[in-house]
């Protein structure tokens, strides 16, 4: 049973909870597998809210585009972040945007290692 305080410290607590509950069943090296391919994915939550502070001096919507999020990002570029308001929302929600984008990414690793996508990752 791999413990993901040893494979990840630098997780927020919710995110770790997630992801420990992941990778409970996964052997140690099967787990640093995982570990390896999922940091590299994951969004760090410091990373969403210095580009949604970006908005209100240089271009709106960037968090989004760092989230995969095009069409937002979109909205808010050519909205000025619908008139700063979504920035002023996403910055003040940018952990639970980055956990929400996290646990995608986190699922999308798992099925990958399952073989439910293919072996290309």
């Amino acid at each position: 049973m791999a413990n993901i305080l040893n494979i990840m410290p630098e997780l927020q607590a919710d995110e770790m909870a997630y992801v420990q509950n992941i990778i409970r069943d996964m052997s140690e090296e099967r787990a640093q597998q995982f570990a390896n391919i999922y940091r590299a994915r994951r969004r760090d939550p410091m990373l969403i809210l210095v580009t949604a502070l970006l908005g209100f001096v240089l271009v709106s919507g960037v968090q989004r585009f760092v989230l995969g999020q095009i069409g937002m990002g979109l909205l808010y570029f050519f909205t000025g972040g619908l008139c700063l308001v979504g920035t002023i929302i996403d910055v003040i929600n940018y952990r639970r945007l980055a956990f929400e984008y996290n646990v995608k990414e986190a699922q999308l690793v798992n099925a990958m290692m399952n073989g439910q996508y293919g072996s290309n990752y």
